[in-house]
């Protein structure tokens, strides 16, 4: 928009989508002065930036440029001034406001889309501030949860009776209009419900002193006027919004940004694949539609921790394998080749979230396919086993088989393979099978005795296989006083000491009720019913082993 009482200046609108993909709303406002060539940006937030420098404004207008700045509750005001004619622009994220006021009160000419609204937006696009693309017509599913009717009926409260002062000065159907139009295909919320309401009553203030007093407790509008998302800033791909989780606001994806990462059911991009580095990175707003914050993401080694840039809001996990390999792994993949694996896990729920594989070997390494892995300790057949003593005394044994059937025993002599399958055997003594049924409810491996390592690796979880490992599997759990799991034998990265295998056991009374966990293929593990005295009959049992 410019008008020609106010030469070299102009001042030009972007808009972008935010929860839906076919619904674009005012986004950013540029004012652009000529002379000097200079472009001062309000954003969302309230941010106000001149090139690369972010202002810091208050109530007390400053004058950058020819242009008085300021900025209150409410929004961010400009006003620039030509010999006679004042124009005064208002922006508090969703609307802006332009009032311009010549000599003696006549309003001059304007151009643009403010000055002849019939206009097709092609004609009044610019491409300096457009996106490439930018023309696409999107559509996006209709949301079967609005009701048009109510949402017009709230529309129509612009022409109740307590904006009827304003009715002979401002025409509130285009308002309404407009409203419903909104409304009607996106939801009611981020406080759009109120933002047509805000925007009428504001452009009344400026021809009348009647307050309107009594329309935000009929819309239930509450408080008083007031930028929705005030300082808070989000990045380019994102928008402020409602946070339903916790209350109160956050940043969250835009639609368009989203809808591949959606449609591919991932949270971020590909893993990068360096000589000796590894690195993945998730976008920030998918991670909390989720509930997830980031600094609860790790890698197998539980010290290697997210780091989310400040600006774009993406989380970056990455290691050097050279300096510290962060818990990662090495196995064979069906090639023949080694692979270095490791993965993004939600401390909370120990789920992974990504997978971290690279197929490349670490020079100062020396292991391959024919590396032999040997289990430790135990008996002279190769078992470990204890005797636990709670509300019921039992033994707990593990042993190792080199076959599916579990006729051939793993001692301390067998030599295994790296990527070898092996199956473990968890059986109890002492109990009744009918009455009482073992339940493995976690089985993962450090690089130390001690279960609460900072380097783990999850095979079993909530008595499920960990789904990030295709090579696990978990068979007759919860069903009676015995059950067994296999796996792919591999190493940790760097480590030259021992992996030691940390199974926790429970008890779980059958009393007509079933004990096995349920683990859905397409669904997170649940836990498996257990005993009343389950601390009491709780186990671990630990096995390690070497390269």
């Amino acid at each position: 928009m410019k008008t020609t009482s106010l030469p070299d200046f102009q001042v030009h609108a972007t808009f972008q989508e935010r929860r839906r993909k076919d619904v674009s709303f005012l986004d950013r406002v540029i004012l652009q002065l000529d002379k000097p060539a200079v472009q001062i940006n309000l954003e969302q937030g309230g941010r106000v930036q001149l090139g690369d420098l972010i202002m810091m404004l208050n109530d007390t207008a400053q004058l950058v440029h020819g242009v008085e700045l300021s900025k209150d509750q409410t929004g961010v005001t400009a006003k620039v001034s030509h010999l006679n004619t004042t124009m005064t622009v208002f922006f508090n994220g969703y609307t802006v406001q332009i009032h311009i006021k010549g000599p003696s009160g006549q309003v001059p000419s304007v151009y643009g889309l403010c000055g002849n609204s019939s206009q097709p937006l092609n004609e009044v696009r610019l491409s300096e501030h457009s996106a490439s693309g930018c023309e696409t017509q999107y559509e996006d599913t209709a949301n079967s949860t609005i009701n048009c009717n109510d949402m017009t009926e709230r529309c129509n409260l612009l022409k109740e009776a307590f904006f009827t002062a304003c009715h002979t000065h401002i025409d509130p159907q285009p308002y309404a209009t407009a409203c419903a139009n909104t409304l009607c295909k996106y939801s009611a919320v981020d406080s759009l419900n109120c933002q047509f309401l805000e925007a009428y009553a504001r452009a009344c203030s400026l021809y009348s002193n009647d307050t309107m007093e009594g329309w935000r407790s009929k819309a239930s509008c509450s408080g008083g006027p007031q930028a929705y998302c005030q300082d808070r800033f989000c990045s380019a791909h994102e928008f402020c919004g409602e946070n339903s989780i916790s209350g109160g606001t956050r940043c969250h994806c835009r639609a368009i940004f989203a809808s591949t990462y959606r449609s591919q059911n991932t949270l971020g991009d590909g893993v990068v694949c360096n000589k000796s580095s590894l690195s993945v990175t998730l976008v920030g707003c998918l991670l909390q539609d989720k509930g997830i914050h980031y600094s609860d993401l790790h890698l197998y080694d539980n010290t290697c921790r997210g780091q989310m840039d400040n600006v774009t809001h993406m989380v970056t996990l990455s290691f050097d394998t050279k300096i510290n390999p962060c818990g990662m792994m090495i196995r064979m993949n069906n090639k023949s080749q080694i692979i270095n694996k490791n993965g993004v896990i939600l401390e909370t729920t120990k789920e992974q979230l990504a997978d971290i594989t690279c197929p490349f070997i670490i020079p100062d390494i020396d292991i391959d396919f024919s590396v032999g892995i040997k289990i430790i300790g135990g008996t002279n057949n190769g078992s470990y086993e204890y005797v636990i003593t709670g509300v019921w005394n039992y033994t707990l044994t593990m042993k190792a088989y080199t076959d599916p059937g579990r006729t051939q025993t793993v001692t301390s002599n067998t030599e295994l393979k790296l990527n070898q399958k092996v199956w473990y055997e968890l059986k109890t003594g002492g109990l009744d099978d009918k009455e009482i049924a073992l339940v493995t409810h976690s089985c993962f491996a450090t690089d130390d005795p001690t279960a609460n390592s900072s380097l783990r690796y999850d095979l079993i979880i909530n008595g499920c296989a960990n789904p990030a490992d295709q090579t696990v599997t978990v068979q007759s759990n919860g069903e009676g006083t015995y059950n067994y799991f296999s796996f792919n034998m591999f190493q940790f990265s760097g480590k030259q000491g021992n992996v030691y295998l940390h199974c926790k056991l429970n008890l779980c009374l059958k009393q007509n009720k079933t004990c096995a966990p349920s683990c859905s293929p397409n669904a997170r593990t649940r836990r498996a019913a257990t005993s009343e005295h389950e601390d009491e009959n709780s186990a671990i049992i630990i096995m390690a082993w070497s390269a």
